[in-house]
């Protein structure tokens, strides 16, 4: 029994935890009700009934040390031209498919900076992806006031972003009169790494979205002060 539940186990998780972070100094070790964010998402991973090994990719020692004290299976330290302000995912991810001698089909990516997620959640989109032919799958949440409505500034004038023919009369229509619009939240996202391996390309053109219930992602102090007092 415990041989076949652990090659039901598919999954890798990555978590990405780079040392450089402008917005909020040393931000993915940055402590959330006494544990640094990096654990929360290996805290995650763990709990994941597919996942075979939880990895952590970083370009700090230091991290290197908090990862596995919080549990994490593999820690790869990846170089530091990886690990910019704008370096890609698709950067790390290879790096550590590159650096794995074991055999796996799908990545689990799990952002430090998104702390709070449902376990359930996470296995229900790991079950859903297995059984389809999507080449990835993104978690997302609604947005309170539809994206259509939004604008861009440009030479101080307002511009609607979706028509740039519209007049703002029409983005000011009552919110049902437009598409419900999502973002995405941090909470997953899976590959395949056979679609990676081919096409140099994380995402494909065929993104399955999992809705789940909103979430905090943190990007700035702000977010992480909403965090704390959310969840205090």
């Amino acid at each position: 029994m415990e041989l076949r539940k652990f090659l039901n186990k598919d999954f890798i998780s990555i978590i990405p935890a780079r040392s450089g972070s402008k917005s909020i100094k040393d931000k993915n070790i940055k402590l959330f009700k006494g544990k640094p964010l990096l654990w929360w998402s290996i805290n995650s991973s763990k709990n994941c009934k597919y996942i075979k090994s939880t990895i952590v990719s970083t370009d700090s020692k230091k991290y290197e040390k908090i990862a596995y004290k919080s549990g994490a299976d593999i820690v790869l330290i990846r170089p530091k031209k990886i690990s910019l302000d704008n370096s890609l995912d698709i950067d790390f991810i290879k790096h550590t498919i590159k650096n794995i001698d074991f055999d796996f089909k799908y990545i689990l990516h799990l952002r430090p900076t998104t702390p709070i997620r449902n376990k359930h959640d996470l296995n229900k989109a790991m079950e859903i992806f297995k059984k389809n032919s999507n080449t990835s799958l993104r978690t997302v949440q609604e947005v309170s006031e539809s994206s259509y409505k939004s604008y861009e500034i440009k030479n101080n004038r307002l511009l609607t972003i979706f028509n740039r023919d519209v007049n703002i009369d029409y983005s000011n229509f009552p919110r049902q009169n437009f598409p419900k619009t999502y973002v995405a939240n941090g909470i997953a996202d899976i590959y395949r790494k056979s679609f990676i391996e081919k096409n140099n390309k994380l995402f494909g053109n065929k993104v399955y979205a999992f809705v789940t219930k909103p979430t905090i992602e943190i990007d700035n102090g702000e977010d992480f002060n909403l965090l704390k007092k959310k969840y205090s």
